[in-house]
């Protein structure tokens, strides 16, 4: 392939129908070559394929990076020789990114036969809205409560293991792969570029990303902390079929200029080649992130629950009595969402008192924390019990009360005050015990529980009689001494 080094001009390139042939081969890396194509260090040297590497030094020019990603989408013709390629990206769609191996004999012997972890990121272009990115992605979770910015569509991606997304990085996902192997990752972009445009007059103009990779090798530790390459690319993501209308319409303009303006202008290439860049500055995510992983049909991974809802440490559950007080300070309330299993919000409330979070409607906390989360702090914060299974009422009838009753014949429906017993096991020993504590006695003191039946009979109590009581059955309890003891026998009627 000699006589490619010797072209002067990509256009010379284009002029001559290079272009369409080597794009060819490239769409066709992994799915007709097999999984030995990846080895394409000669073919992706070539100047049309460094197309955006145009901003690195000189002496970097013909230098082979160790690692080449390819992202399977077309660059905008739109876009001057010397400016940064341009993608656009249909929202939600799964995009393909081929992570290739382009090491030379002998370079980096130390990952030979070891996986190497890459760090997805979808990050803002614009440097004003980097320097408010924290302000800016929570605004976008408050709108799109239990929504990610990034994920991986694990089903179609391959050679790709433990992938891990951390829930409170909505626009960050990471996984480990094998360099000597075919992999290719499909991601998912959710949020499009006009959702973090200041308004204006006559249309909005979306804000441009970039999609960030940075792969990482182990440390002596078996951490991936060394940094090995870090590569990205330019995009604008668009509401479903929106990338494609304004590929055409880009696509359109450029067919309307004359020659000599088309030459100002880079072709469109079939796919992107990320451009060598800096790593990204947060490396905390990279050394202390356990995170919950995908479901995947590859893997076995472990996931929390669904709708965007954190898998949640197994904390002991808290007392029925720790219920959140208007006079709760700041601190006092993240220490109350700790102790809740609100750990992944507490971050969100920072400045929020009791009153504050108390004040929340229930819509409020389900946009905030999504629905699963929302509706669990909601009834959390209002105190609200689990609804029992059975509910009974009770009301213990005196020997005054029973003479009043036979002198009073005219008012035989006397009022009587009843007890609310709620039964959770539906069992004669909770039923039991519950009418202990109702009357502040032992349970011991209790010898055994009748229903009063048909003519009068006594029907010992068991637990399937009580799985078949009718909900807020209302009874009379009577008691009678029992012959061996000084307990009682306790009579429903």
């Amino acid at each position: 392939m000699a006589w490619a080094l010797k072209l002067p001009l990509a256009d010379e390139v284009i002029e001559s129908g290079l272009v369409q042939d080597f794009d060819a081969s490239l769409s066709g890396i992994g799915q007709e070559l097999g999984a030995g194509a990846y080895s394409m260090s000669d073919v992706l040297a070539l100047p049309i394929f460094k197309q955006e590497e145009s901003n690195l030094p000189p002496d970097n020019e013909n230098e082979i990076l160790p690692f080449q990603y390819v992202l399977c989408a077309a660059t905008s013709p739109a876009v001057k020789l010397h400016d940064e390629t341009l993608t656009y990206l249909n929202q939600g769609q799964s995009y393909e990114i081929r992570m290739l191996d382009n090491r030379k004999l002998g370079e980096l012997p130390e990952i030979n036969g070891k996986l190497v972890k890459s760090i997805f990121r979808v990050v803002f272009h614009d440097r004003r809205l980097q320097y408010t990115e924290h302000q800016q992605l929570e605004g976008w979770r408050w709108n799109r409560p239990g929504d990610r910015i990034l994920d991986i569509d694990i089903p179609m991606s391959v050679g790709i293991i433990d992938p891990r997304a951390n829930p409170t990085q909505l626009n960050t996902v990471e996984f480990l792969w094998d360099p000597a192997k075919r992999t290719s990752v499909f991601i998912q972009v959710h949020c499009i570029s006009t959702e973090f445009t200041m308004r204006k007059h006559g249309g909005e103009k979306g804000v441009p990303f970039r999609v960030q990779i940075d792969t990482f090798k182990e440390n002596e530790n078996g951490e991936y902390t060394e940094h090995l390459h870090s590569a990205s690319c330019q995009i604008k993501v668009f509401k479903p079929k929106g990338a494609d209308r304004k590929q055409k319409t880009d696509r359109e303009k450029m067919e309307k200029r004359t020659p000599h303006e088309k030459e100002k202008y880079q072709p469109s290439y079939e796919t992107t080649i990320l451009t060598e860049c800096s790593p990204w500055p947060e490396i905390t995510y990279v050394n202390n992130s356990p995170s919950p992983g995908f479901n995947s049909s590859h893997s076995s991974f472990s996931l929390g629950e669904g709708n965007g809802s954190p898998n949640h440490q197994p904390d002991p559950p808290p007392p029925v009595t720790d219920n959140l007080l208007p006079t709760t300070t700041p601190q006092e309330a993240q220490q109350w969402l700790h102790r809740n299993r609100f750990s992944t919000f507490t971050r969100l409330f920072t400045n929020f008192s009791g009153a504050d979070l108390l004040k929340l409607t229930r819509d409020d906390v389900i946009q905030i924390c999504g629905p699963a989360d929302g509706i669990r702090l909601f009834n959390a914060l209002k105190g609200r019990m689990v609804r029992p299974r059975l509910t009974i009422y009770v009301c213990q009838e005196s020997l005054q009360l029973r003479e009043q009753q036979q002198q009073q014949q005219q008012q035989p429906q006397q009022k009587h005050v009843y007890h609310a017993i709620y039964l959770e096991e539906l069992t004669a020993v909770e039923l039991t015990e519950k009418i202990a504590q109702l009357f502040s006695i032992s349970p011991r003191q209790i010898s055994q529980i009748y229903k009063q039946g048909p003519t009068g009979i006594h029907v010992l109590i068991s637990d399937e009689m009580i799985q078949n009581f009718q909900e807020e059955a209302c009874f009379i309890l009577d008691t009678m001494k029992a012959e061996t003891n000084d307990s009682y026998h306790i009579i429903l009627k």
